[in-house]
């Protein structure tokens, strides 16, 4: 069995305004955006081939937060309802979202007919491929720290207009996939989110 192992790097950054809670507390529903992923150029790699993988990881990031929040939410541990991803998507395109379109947090809660967004940041090393992370264990025989990944989450409320919560943190790991890093990271950034009503999130 192959061990995986995440390390969260330094202290969080984190941002709490001082109404975060109640407003947090007040919505009803909340949207998780397409996160934004940033995946460091490398030899022999196509430009295009990068946008590409970037648009990937972008899906697998949004879908395993998502299912992350609809798990604690079944826990009770959250009270707010989830927009699925699938609702999501399907209106931010038809919004334009997709052809470029730049759109503020505030922008998407109102299309979206949410009370409040979360979006992120990611800013990869590489790609979150287990493959090649075993291949390359397998070639030289040392699990170094395949995967780096700089992240920033941000919750806004749309009857505020504002952001109200924002977590920066850096990780790294032995061997990664979209679910393990959010998992190591959500487990961590859900204790300073107003949304929990427990300490216990795990």
């Amino acid at each position: 069995m192959i061990a995986v192992t995440f390390l969260l790097q330094s202290c969080a950054k984190i941002f709490y305004s001082p109404d975060a809670t109640p407003l947090a507390r007040a919505q009803k529903i909340i949207a998780i955006a397409p996160p934004k992923v940033a995946i460091a150029a490398r030899k022999n790699i196509d430009g295009n081939a990068l946008i590409e993988q970037q648009k990937t990881e972008s899906v697998n990031f949004q879908r395993e937060m998502y299912s992350w929040m609809l798990k604690r939410k079944m826990q009770g541990t959250i009270t707010v309802e989830v927009q699925d991803v699938e609702t999501t998507n399907a209106k931010l395109a038809n919004a334009g979202f997709n052809n470029g379109q730049l759109l503020t947090p505030i922008d998407m809660c109102n299309i979206l007919g949410v009370d409040g967004i979360m979006t992120s940041n990611y800013s990869l090393s590489k790609p979150m491929s287990e493959g090649a992370a075993i291949a390359v264990a397998l070639l030289v025989g040392v699990w170094g720290a395949t995967n780096e990944a700089t992240v920033s989450l941000s919750i806004h409320d749309q009857s505020a207009k504002k952001m109200i919560w924002n977590f920066d943190h850096k990780l790294s790991s032995s061997l990664g996939s979209p679910a393990r890093l959010v998992d190591a990271l959500m487990r961590q950034a859900s204790r300073e989110m107003p949304y929990f009503t427990s300490q216990n999130t795990y």
